[in-house]
């Protein structure tokens, strides 16, 4: 029962801190994918601990009424040896359960690990040591968010109330890209295409990490990624715009043949007296 009580409060404990920016049990979904997903662990985790205490609650019961204190010398307990029902029982319901875990998640990741077909915006995350690169298929605008320890990486921006299909690509070797309010981890693989998606309704921030261990700075490969209003967002993308092409200054004109004659000439010098 100890390590029971030590288990929860373990749990609870991680579920009221946050971890690198992360909060590692119960982060607040932000989007219908990490409802999902939130729901499928909560789904799978419930009935999980009500066995596990089941169990335990067993163990302990067997333990505690067949102490060998407890019985008179040379007491055998009852021996269910080739009980025909009871194999059949502790076989069938252990597999019942793994096939319903089965199922349940793999109609979670078709549901939303596929490209979606009635995307408003579509963006390409690209994983190289140690970063990430966002692009926006429209605007053809890149967002280059290299990693750091040192203070924040810059966000990757999205508009609230839009629809997002994410393309996932590896330029070198594989990544993982994670934030656990939006949606689950996403493999970013050389050669390989993954897909996932998300819509935001809320303006605000929410924090992720590179969940494959890619290489010596693995931990700097940080997320941000920013949602914010589509007016602030159209801004924004402006700003962006004009910020890599900035622009190129005019020429100065040409002199004209006189003024270009008169610096070409010498200078008049004194008549000799």
């Amino acid at each position: 029962m100890l390590a029971i009580a030590g288990l929860f409060a373990v749990a609870f404990l991680l579920s009221s801190c946050n971890v690198g920016g992360l909060n590692p049990i119960f982060p607040q979904p932000v989007s219908p994918n990490g409802q999902h997903i939130y729901d499928t662990y909560i789904g799978i985790s419930i009935p999980a601990i009500i066995i596990f205490i089941g169990v335990e609650i067993a163990l302990l019961w067997v333990v505690i009424r067949y102490r060998r204190s407890a019985q008179p010398p040379g007491y055998v307990p009852p021996q269910v040896h080739g009980h025909n029902g009871l194999e059949v029982a502790w076989t069938v319901i252990p597999l019942a359960v793994v096939l319903f875990i089965a199922v349940y998640s793999f109609a979670e990741l078709q549901q939303d690990f596929q490209p979606v077909s009635n995307a408003q915006m579509e963006v390409t995350v690209s994983g190289h040591q140690f970063g990430w690169d966002y692009t926006y298929k429209d605007t053809g605008l890149v967002v280059h968010q290299e990693g750091t320890l040192s203070g924040e990486v810059t966000p990757f921006v999205v508009p609230t109330h839009t629809l997002v299909k994410l393309t996932f690509r590896g330029d070198d070797v594989i990544h993982s890209w994670w934030v656990p309010a939006i949606s689950g981890k996403t493999d970013a693989v050389p050669g390989y295409d993954n897909y996932s998606w998300l819509k935001i309704d809320q303006v605000g921030k929410w924090r992720g990490e590179c969940a494959e261990l890619c290489g010596v700075n693995h931990s700097q490969m940080q997320i941000i990624v920013q949602a914010m209003s589509q007016s602030d967002f159209d801004a924004w993308v402006k700003k962006q715009q004009a910020a890599a092409n900035p622009p190129t200054p005019s020429p100065k004109p040409s002199p004209s043949p006189a003024s270009a004659a008169r610096t070409s000439s010498p200078s008049a010098s004194p008549s000799p007296r």
